[in-house]
């Protein structure tokens, strides 16, 4: 873009698309050691004939983030962009300071989720799978995957993500399918994986197990049902039972009570009859059971709930299961025929029903307790007895959580350790097992002739125990959890050693969610730990939640969901990423409002309204680092921003992104914008030739530096006006990071810093007493022989900033009768008002303004005196508040020191 083509305000629509095409374009994505590498057929999803390091490349001069895969049935939502964007902006940071870099992109195949998709798309057909059959129901899945599984990754493209697009890597492909089957192969031979019988959440609408950690328990509420059981040598007599789930009870195999329960040690070894069904069941003491809790008697399922199952084991009880897959009564000797092939809940009604009729209903209780739904169906999950693969987790945990203890992985945060601990020393079996189709299937096969299970990695001709040919492969497939925990080394060509895996591996950093520490996070380390030898990242940043600007939780039925593709197309990307960016405040979750980003647009505006008068002002002027300024205007920028790029530094590192944004802004739009441009507007509108030179050398040697600096959160708008500063062909994605100098002339940042102090105190003064801004005034200034040699060289700078007409300099004691006054640390300024402002209409409006701070500032020390507010309101509340009565006090002394000066005329 030339400079003629630089348009009046800045338009994001216009410029992305272009850049974004530039970029995906050329290799400005990939690391530094890829680039000699050829785009010959890959294996593993690899290019294998790129040179373990390039030229003088170590270790240490590598920096990767693999990306948190997401689902392929994605599109991009608020977390992603705030997650994107955090990762995005380290490694654009780590490029520019010459580290090769790598950003690890690829899908997951999100094994329920996206059967769920192509299962609706074949209802709309009137279509099941099974009437597909497997092979040509998974030939749809990768149809619709190949059609719409990409969406979510061409978002992250227009979000302005820097992945290594050309290293794209999907949870199915080949070279990270054939890392699962030698995880599952090895931790089979070892004995970590085995095939057991056990109680499982199962959903009966997609038919599968699922994991503890995808159970949703909210509360609903139900009944309690009080139901009696008589004696078997007396049914005159009977206990009663209560139950959330009557239609269970022709699952049980026994009625419990507490050993210490003197009700009912007589009848401990009895036996009672199981009502409608005639069949008798004994009473069992266990310490399992409440005494205190209804009647003290619990009826025991243990083929159906996770407790009972427990009892069970201890008491050697029968599981009787009595649930088809469908969560139907099983057409079973131990179901009686009426209930044969009703639905559970249909079942629940007519045992009800019938336990009426026959007087064992002893009475129905309201009662609200915790449902079990699946995250993805939101059926209710039944306790389902089966048989599945189970990894023996305890072994891979223990290195786990010491990698954490001795600060080999740190949680930044770290308080989610405690978190991540908690989880990990109380960790189950890992159930990796599910009935699915799509997947990896699990490599075990089934002999029909001898019952042997033969693992392995590939298909094999027969049986491994007894050589038949009558083998057939196991129908599930695994967890989608069990493909993604190897994500770090799979992606990087393991098991092969590859040159990624040797330069990249340990990643540095894991950008993720709390939501899936254990999900994703804690298998990561497990798996890495176990089969690389290494953890596999340093560092893992745990970023908040996105919430409304009121703190809730965005959800679609709350209608409070803000859209980051419509924020990107009405503000642009990188109004959305400082957005995000500038609120990451690590612990506290985003509180985000639009206005936010319309602000940020107009941070955007402001940078190019700057940078385009720089442009105009060039003339033949280039960037120069090494310049050596005569003028203090322009050695103080420079000190600025080499003071400015040492905070972002510091911020990036400690993974502050806050403070990164808020020293970016505060730099860019008040030192630079409203501070430096106007001071330099002195020299350029100057008759002194070499005064302009220099400004405009050191006006675009500061323009490039704050780009470089803003690049990683703001890739767009910086790459458009570097390519505007240094030509088309330039790019600043490939550049290097600001390089600050060390020998900045400290006296004259002072001398600057109090020409700001003065010339603030002269605005605040003209905008208090309502001077208008255009009027050029007299100032009289008393300070020190020290503060008037610091100020000596720079009135005609302080004229133009402060749009003064002269300067009067004074004694230090000297005061001036009739002016308004604003006291700084080393010198007064006094502002003569006579024939400036109408002083009793100037009175009459301070006293209105002051009375109603003061009511604002009583409402809030309210708010601040109540011990019931401190207490129970949020912690950024309280913190608000305080932050509010400190800036209306300090209004209203300032208020009332130009009160003060307008009495005294």
């Amino acid at each position: 873009m030339s400079q003629q083509e630089l348009a009046k305000t800045y338009d994001p629509q216009a410029v992305e698309p272009a850049i974004n095409d530039q970029w995906l374009n050329s290799d400005a994505f990939r690391p530094k050691a890829n680039k000699s590498g050829s785009n010959s057929p890959k294996a593993n999803g690899l290019q294998t004939d790129s040179p373990k390091t390039a030229a003088g490349d170590k270790k240490d001069d590598a920096y990767c983030i693999v990306i948190p895969p997401p689902n392929v049935t994605g599109s991009l939502h608020m977390g992603h962009a705030f997650t994107f964007t955090i990762q995005d902006s380290l490694i654009r940071w780590q490029r520019l300071k010459g580290k090769s870099t790598l950003w690890q992109p690829g899908t997951d195949h999100a094994g329920i989720a996206t059967q769920m998709v192509v299962e609706r798309m074949l209802d709309k057909e009137g279509v099941h799978r099974r009437d597909l059959g497997r092979e040509r129901f998974l030939d749809r899945v990768w149809e619709w995957k190949e059609e719409s599984g990409g969406t979510i990754v061409n978002q992250l493209k227009q979000l302005g993500a820097s992945c290594d697009w050309s290293r794209e890597r999907f949870t199915l492909d080949e070279g990270l399918s054939r890392s699962v089957k030698e995880v599952f192969v090895r931790l089979y031979e070892e004995g970590l994986i085995y095939r057991g019988k056990r109680l499982v959440n199962w959903d009966p609408v997609l038919e599968t197990a699922v994991s503890d950690l995808e159970v949703q328990h909210e509360e609903e509420k139900g009944h309690f049902w009080h139901m009696c059981y008589p004696h078997a040598d007396d049914p005159s007599k009977h206990v009663i039972v209560a139950t959330t789930r009557p239609e269970t009870m022709f699952g049980d195999a026994a009625v419990a009570v507490h050993p210490d329960d003197e009700r009912y040690k007589e009848l401990v070894g009895k036996e009672l009859i199981l009502p409608l069904t005639g069949r008798t069941i004994p009473v069992i003491a266990d310490s399992y059971v409440d005494p205190e809790f209804g009647t003290g008697c619990v009826k025991i399922t243990p083929a159906h709930d996770f407790n009972d199952y427990d009892v069970g084991k201890r008491h050697d009880l029968p599981l009787i299961n009595i649930l088809t897959p469908q969560a139907h009564m099983l057409d079973d000797e131990m179901v009686p025929e009426k209930y044969r092939g009703m639905d559970r809940f249909e079942a629940r009604e007519h045992v009800v029903a019938d336990l009426d009729a026959e007087g064992l209903l002893h009475k129905i209780e309201e009662h609200t307790h915790q449902i079990g739904r699946g995250d993805r169906s939101h059926a209710v999950l039944e306790p389902y007895l089966t048989d599945q693969w189970y990894v023996d987790i305890k072994p891979l945990a223990e290195p786990a959580i010491k990698a954490v203890e001795d600060g080999e992985i740190r949680f930044v945060p770290q308080y989610w350790e405690k978190t991540y601990f908690e989880w990990m020393r109380n960790i189950q079996d890992w159930c990796i097992s599910r009935q699915l189709w799509w997947g990896h299937r699990i490599p075990a096969w089934y002999c029909s002739d001898c019952d042997h299970i033969s693992v392995s990695r590939a298909t094999p001709d027969c049986c491994q125990g007894c050589g038949s040919n009558n083998i057939k492969q196991d129908e599930d497939v695994l967890d989608t959890w069990f493909s993604s925990g190897l994500w770090p080394f799979s992606t990087l060509g393991w098991p092969d050693e590859t040159p990624e895996m040797d330069q990249f591996y340990p990643t540095n950093v894991l950008v993720t969610g709390f939501d899936i520490i254990f999900f994703w996070v804690a298998r990561m380390i497990m798996m890495g730990m176990k089969f690389t030898g290494k953890v596999p990242f340093k560092d893992i940043y745990i970023h908040a939640l996105i919430r409304d600007a009121e703190g809730q939780k965005m959800s679609k039925s709350k209608g409070n969901v803000i859209d980051p593709l419509e924020m990107t197309g009405k503000y642009g990307a990188d109004a959305l990423r400082f957005t995000l960016a500038h609120m990451a405040t690590p612990g506290r979750d985003v509180k985000l409002d639009e206005e936010r980003i319309v602000s940020n647009r107009n941070f955007m505006n402001k940078i190019w309204n700057a940078a385009r008068f720089v442009f105009m002002n060039r003339e033949d002027a280039a960037p120069d680092i090494s310049i050596r300024p005569e003028l203090d205007v322009n050695r103080w920028i420079l000190a600025e921003l080499d003071s400015t790029a040492a905070e972002v530094d510091k911020a990036l590192v400690e993974y502050r992104f806050n403070e990164a944004a808020s020293a970016l802004y505060n730099f860019i739009w008040g030192t630079y914008c409203d501070w430096y441009v106007e001071a330099a507007k002195v020299s350029l509108y100057g008759d002194d030739d070499a005064a302009k030179t220099e400004t405009r050398i050191v006006m675009l040697t500061a323009l490039e530096g704050w780009l470089k600096l803003l690049h990683p959160i703001c890739p767009y708008i910086t790459e458009t006006l570097w390519q505007e500063l240094h030509g088309a062909d330039a790019r600043l994605v490939t550049a290097t990071w600001h390089d600050p100098r060390e020998d900045h002339d400290a006296g004259a940042v002072r001398r600057i810093r109090k020409v700001i102090d003065v010339v603030s105190a002269i605005r605040s003064i003209r905008g208090e007493m309502n001077v208008n801004p255009g009027k050029r005034i007299e100032a009289e200034i008393a300070c020190a022989a020290a503060m008037r040699s610091d100020l000596d060289g720079h009135e005609k700078l302080m004229k133009s900033l402060a749009r003064l007409e002269s300067i009067n300099w004074l004694d230090a004691a000297a005061e001036v009768e009739g002016a308004a006054v604003a006291p700084l640390p080393d010198a007064t300024v006094y502002l003569p008002l006579a024939g400036l402002v109408n002083i009793e209409e100037e009175v009459a409006r301070l006293e209105k303004n002051i009375a109603k701070l003061d009511k604002d500032i009583a409402m809030r020390e309210g708010k601040l005196g109540n011990a019931r507010f401190c207490d129970n309101a949020p912690a950024d509340v309280v913190a608000k508040v305080k932050e509010e009565l400190e800036e209306l006090k300090a209004k209203h002394t300032e208020m009332n020191a130009g009160l003060e000066s307008l009495n005294k005329l």
